[in-house]
C-alpha cells in the first residue's frame, strides 16, 4: 500500500466519528421521506441530501461500496468517486427523460453482487472494482432521477452519497482491524438483504 493510501486511510479513521455523527443526523430525518411530509416535493438541495437515506437498498449499497473499496484495493477512493460520478449522470439522464429499463432489479442485484464480493473478499484491481460499482451506480442514479428535480437536488444527492461512501470506508477499515471474519459477515448481510428484497417483491 502506498504512503498516500496510508494517509488516506488514517484521515478516514480520524474523520470517522465526525462522519458518523453527520450520518446519524441525516438518518434522523429519513422518517420525513416515509411519512408524506412535504420536503420540497423532491425539489431542492435538502430533498436530494435526504434521498439516499430514504431507502435501505440505496443506503446499504452506498455503504458497501465504501467497505469493498477499503478491503479490496489501496486506491480506496477510486470506486466511490466512480460510483458518485455515474450516479449523477444516471440521475441527470433520468431527469431529462431517458427511460432506463430494469432499474429496480439491477438495484437489488447490486446488493447481492457487491455483498457477495465483500463476503468472498474479492481483491481485484482498482479499475475493475470501480467499473463494477459504476455499472450499478447508473441504475441507482436513474431511480433517484425519477424522483428528484433540479440540479440542486442532484448536488445534495451526490454529497450525501459521498458521506455514505466515507462511512463505508471507515467501517471497512474498522472491520478489517477488528476480526478476520467481520468483513465477510458484513458482506453476507448485505447480500442476504438483497435476496430478501428480491423474494419480498
Amino acid at each position: 500500500m502506498t504512503t498516500s493510501s496510508f494517509r488516506c486511510l488514517a484521515l478516514t479513521r480520524r474523520a470517522g466519528p465526525a462522519l458518523a455523527a453527520a450520518g446519524f443526523g441525516l438518518a434522523a430525518h429519513t422518517v420525513w421521506a416515509h411519512t408524506g411530509v412535504d420536503m420540497g416535493a423532491h425539489h431542492g438541495w435538502l430533498a436530494g441530501l435526504m434521498h439516499p437515506w430514504s431507502g435501505l437498498d440505496h443506503l446499504l449499497v452506498m455503504l458497501a461500496v465504501g467497505v469493498w473499496s477499503a478491503l479490496a484495493t489501496a486506491r480506496v477512493w477510486l470506486a466511490p468517486l466512480s460510483f458518485a460520478a455515474v450516479l449523477w449522470l444516471g440521475a441527470w439522464s433520468a431527469q431529462h427523460g431517458l427511460a432506463v429499463p430494469a432499474v429496480e432489479p439491477m438495484i437489488v442485484a447490486s446488493m447481492v453482487v457487491i455483498g457477495l464480493l465483500i463476503a468472498l473478499q474479492a481483491a481485484w484491481p482498482a479499475p475493475v472494482v470501480a467499473a463494477i460499482v459504476a455499472g450499478f451506480a447508473w441504475f441507482h442514479g436513474a431511480a433517484h432521477g425519477q424522483e428528484l428535480q433540479g440540479s440542486a437536488a442532484l448536488a445534495g444527492m451526490v454529497l450525501s452519497t459521498a458521506v455514505l461512501h466515507a462511512l463505508g470506508i471507515a467501517l471497512g477499515v474498522t472491520l478489517r482491524r477488528w476480526h478476520a471474519w467481520a468483513p465477510r459477515a458484513s458482506g453476507a448481510l448485505v447480500a442476504l438483504a438483497g435476496f430478501y428484497t428480491l423474494l419480498a417483491r
